[in-house]
């Protein structure tokens, strides 16, 4: 009852004090052209579509003269020219609140499991509002835990950061990203799930999130069988949500998989309304929408908390390089690189140490943390260059100390930063293994004089044998 109750409270809210009218002039493709609209509407309103059999509703994209351009939230099947069509007024809000905490929605904030709303939301947010100016935020905050080895260690994630995960598909993203949400020390967890895959949306909520990571997450659906409208909007009532929630104070992590179905869906938005087609097939608005989108994350002001937010990218081909890869690397504040390869070999996360970054060092790792990571980079980057030759057997041991060295360090490491799903370690925990993992592979000198001119932490202080 009071599901339902709330429903209709929710649709009653929702309509329209007054009813404003043009008519369906034509029909071509996806594309709708509409007249005796244009004084009043504008880019973005809703329109409703009536037919007799129903009514579809759609978004205004584009006007030319006298007539609109509308896409629909679906199809245009059973539309005919000389249908009615209305405006729908609150086109541009979402109401998310604290009940939200735990549940799906669409991409139009519209639940998708049963919760109750036993009362009207006390704010309204849009699904787009411009980014907090320049001097407006505050500056990154601290360090954020997320108990994954390779992050933690190699590619640190800090309070507001914007991070980039770039990958191919079935390298993991999926679930690198569950994990984020399960472990990582935030207070409200916004989930975009955008062009997903319709039977994998149960099996990532269920399976891979897991009731502890719903407990605090709001999801947000938009599988790849629905309109691209719904697919773009989906990343905008993501942020729009994760907005609302820094709003209160909170520290939220973002985490929208994927960026290339967004900027996808805005391609097929684009080249509808007549754009002309740019970098592969790609028209000029995707790369204005991209870093509006992205800028939208980030810290709050100074009464607020602030958005964390992670971006997976779906790499064409694994081409770390193509138009929109390129676009969000020049956006974020770093970027994590899933390797194929890694993935194949059995690692997993699946993370190229390489060729991941994270623009928050050296400055939010200590002094010891930062010299165990460079020593730990060294190693592994010595190993990479030499990896060709020492599996073909070419390169004999004793040949060179630094590499004899690396190759120590590697066969520790590799197991070391595997990590199963349901597996936690704390960072203290896991600079200090790499600590030791360090002193065994006979690379200790640097670090011993570096330490000797500090007091030792009490995260190093542990790591050494005999201590």
């Amino acid at each position: 009852m009071d599901y339902t109750f709330s429903n209709l409270q929710n649709a009653i809210y929702s309509c329209s004090s007054s009813s404003i009218s043009g008519t369906v002039r034509s029909i071509t493709g996806m594309t709708l052209t509409v007249g005796g609209l244009e004084a009043l509407a504008r880019i973005g309103s809703l329109c409703r579509v009536h037919t007799s059999a129903g009514h579809i509703d759609g978004e205004v994209v584009g006007a030319q003269g006298s007539e609109l351009c509308v896409l629909p939230f679906g199809t245009w099947e059973g539309v005919s020219v000389g249908n009615e069509v209305t405006l729908i007024e609150h086109d541009d809000m979402v109401f998310p609140d604290e009940t939200w905490i735990g549940t799906v929605v669409d991409a139009l904030g519209r639940p998708l499991t049963r919760y109750n709303r036993a009362r009207r939301p006390r704010r309204k947010t849009r699904f787009r509002s411009d980014p907090p100016g320049a001097f407006d935020r505050r500056k990154v905050g601290a360090k954020l835990e997320t108990q994954i080895k390779c992050i933690d260690i190699f590619t640190p994630i800090c309070r507001g950061q914007r991070m980039g995960v770039f990958a191919g598909s079935g390298v993991g993203k999926s679930t690198m990203m569950a994990m984020l949400a399960r472990n990582t020390d935030a207070d409200v967890i916004v989930i975009g799930l955008i062009g997903e895959r319709g039977r994998e949306v149960q099996q990532f909520i269920q399976e891979d999130l897991g009731p502890a990571g719903m407990a605090r997450a709001v999801v947000v659906v938009s599988t790849g069988d629905e309109a691209p409208l719904l697919r773009k909007r989906a990343a905008l009532t993501t942020t729009a949500v994760a907005e609302y929630f820094k709003s209160t104070g909170k520290q939220v992590l973002l985490l929208l998989d994927s960026v290339t179905r967004f900027a996808m869906a805005q391609r097929e938005i684009g080249l509808a309304r007549g754009e002309p087609p740019t970098l592969r097939g790609y028209p000029p608005s995707v790369f204005s929408e991209l870093p509006h989108l992205l800028e939208r994350a980030g810290p709050g002001t100074k009464s607020e908390g602030d958005i964390t937010g992670l971006y997976t990218v779906l790499v064409d081909g694994d081409d770390m390089n193509e138009p929109i890869a390129d676009a969000v690397r020049g956006i974020v504040d770093g970027h994590l690189v899933l390797d194929r390869k890694i993935a194949e070999q059995g690692r997993f996360p699946a993370i190229d140490l390489q060729r991941s970054l994270s623009r928050m060092l050296p400055g939010c790792h200590s002094p010891e943390e930062y010299e165990i990571t460079k020593a730990a980079r060294k190693a592994l980057g010595r190993y990479a260059d030499m990896e060709d030759l020492i599996r073909l057997g070419a390169y004999k041991a004793g040949s060179d100390p630094e590499t004899d060295e690396a190759i120590k360090f590697f066969k520790t490491a590799s197991p070391f930063l595997s990590q199963g799903r349901g597996d936690k370690t704390p960072a203290a925990e896991g600079f200090a293994e790499t600590y030791r993992m360090i002193l065994e592979a006979g690379m200790d000198d640097p670090l011993r004089a570096f330490f000797e001119e500090r007091e030792r932490s009490d995260i190093v202080h542990s790591a050494i044998p005999g201590q």
